[in-house]
């Protein structure tokens, strides 16, 4: 049934997926390339610790924002978005049973993605990009930082083309039967939030960019809030349906997970296409340029929908892993079925233990913070990092680690050598991001 060329595809001995070479290339450096950017914020990370440790403090006040802000955008979007588009090779090719698009788009799109992060990393590490990850206008970086932030955002939307190709491909020579498998239109909704999430980016950063180089007027900055969050909150919604959909890809590899009603499942993936980009808003409840009519609305009835797409995911995915189980026999008493999972196997800890913190941490707070009342109390404190740690860092990150189990063995088809660590891995990870 697929459309490969039979000298340019393998296929899994374990799961018997068929893997294009050419994908399987471009999934490589993207991953690679992610884990890097994730040690480079790793790294950050542990020294805004140690500043932030009274009795150490370790960097000056100018040093301490400089590297937050290479912490920031190095785990918040490239080791992200990295990651996300190694995904996008995998969902649109693997689980399609088609080849890559385009060889030359995969080469374009990942050297624009390398050059760009390497550059913003650059310009902040010489001390021209202090600005902060949000670069509010009138604060002023020199133009490279900004242009590499596009390059970046270039790369990104040429991979995300090259995905869109490779559905084309699967539906033109029917390479799948009935409906698109759910972790691939998952990867289809976040997909479909990318690209509205760039054009937000190119239309905040290409003026600004031309403003620092003298060849336009300054930007309003009221305006630039406004559009910058617009790429600013969606890039991480791209995160939570690249996220669900790992959930669903692991419930099925490590319990035999169906889901219980996929139509459902898919209508929650639509609701995050229509509604996140408009829970923007909530990063904005203190700004005094918008009104509260605005606010409300964005923050109340628009927000809720998008909260319920993550309340049906919620409950659907550990559901459909709870069925599996007591479909094996694990039914005695409530929580037989859980206590008798795979906990051992670090793909199954890494997402279950991803839903939890996502859930409880990351999702609760989310939606408290973005009530107005609660907001003017909290905002510029440090209820708001803890809130996206527990989503971007407890929910997508160790979901994206939980998956490198299982990819990593199939792409690049060696074991892992500390099998012992894998297994302790995820719990450090989500007990740490807990704490």
């Amino acid at each position: 049934m697929g459309n490969h060329d039979p000298n340019r595809v393998r296929y899994c001995k374990t799961t018997g997926l068929p893997v294009c070479l050419d994908a399987q290339l471009f999934i490589r450096l993207h991953a690679v390339m992610a884990v890097v950017f994730l040690l480079v914020g790793g790294i950050a990370a542990i020294l805004i610790a140690l500043t932030r440790w009274p009795a150490v403090h370790l960097l000056n006040s100018l040093w301490f924002y400089r590297v937050l802000t290479i912490h920031g955008l190095n785990m918040l979007i490239f080791w992200i978005l990295f990651m996300e588009v190694a995904i996008l090779y995998f969902a649109g090719t693997s689980l399609l049973n088609t080849r890559v698009f385009s060889r030359n788009l995969g080469w374009v799109g990942f050297i624009l993605m390398v050059v760009g992060a390497l550059l913003v990393d650059y310009m902040i590490l010489k001390g021209q990009g202090d600005v902060l990850m949000t670069s509010y206008v009138p604060l002023r970086a020199h133009p490279l930082f900004y242009l590499g932030l596009i390059l970046f955002a270039v790369g990104t939307l040429v991979g995300v083309i090259n995905f869109f190709g490779s559905i084309y491909l699967a539906q033109r020579d029917k390479t799948y039967e009935g409906s698109m498998p759910l972790v691939a239109f998952g990867a289809l909704a976040a997909a479909i939030i990318a690209v509205f999430t760039i054009l937000h980016g190119a239309t905040a950063l290409i003026p600004t960019f031309t403003w620092t180089m003298g060849w336009t007027s300054q930007p309003d900055a009221g305006w630039y809030r406004l559009i910058w969050w617009g790429l600013g909150h969606p890039s991480q919604q791209v995160n939570v349906c690249a996220m669900v959909a790992v959930w669903y890809f692991l419930a099925t590899m490590t319990t035999g997970a169906k889901p219980l009603n996929e139509t459902v499942c898919r209508s929650a993936f639509v609701l995050y296409i229509l509604f996140i980009n408009l829970a923007s808003a909530h990063h904005l409840l203190v700004d005094p340029a918008l009104g509260a009519t605005w606010k409300i609305w964005n923050t109340s009835y628009a927000m809720y929908l998008a909260v319920l797409a993550s309340l049906i995911h919620g409950f659907t995915v550990p559901a459909s892993v709870e069925l599996a189980q007591r479909v094996k026999g694990f039914t005695r008493g409530i929580f037989n079925w859980l206590t008798s999972a795979p906990w051992r196997d670090p793909g199954f800890s890494a997402f279950f233990l991803s839903l939890v913190i996502f859930g409880f941490i990351g999702g609760i707070t989310g939606v408290t913070l973005g009530t107005s009342q609660i907001n003017i109390i909290a905002h510029n404190t440090l209820r708001i990092p803890g809130h996206f740690h527990g989503t971007v860092v407890g929910g997508t990150s160790l979901a994206f680690m939980g998956l490198a189990y299982y990819v990593v063995p199939l792409i690049f088809q060696k074991e892992y050598y500390l099998k012992g660590l894998a297994r302790i891995q995820p719990y450090l990870f989500g007990g740490g991001i807990t704490l």
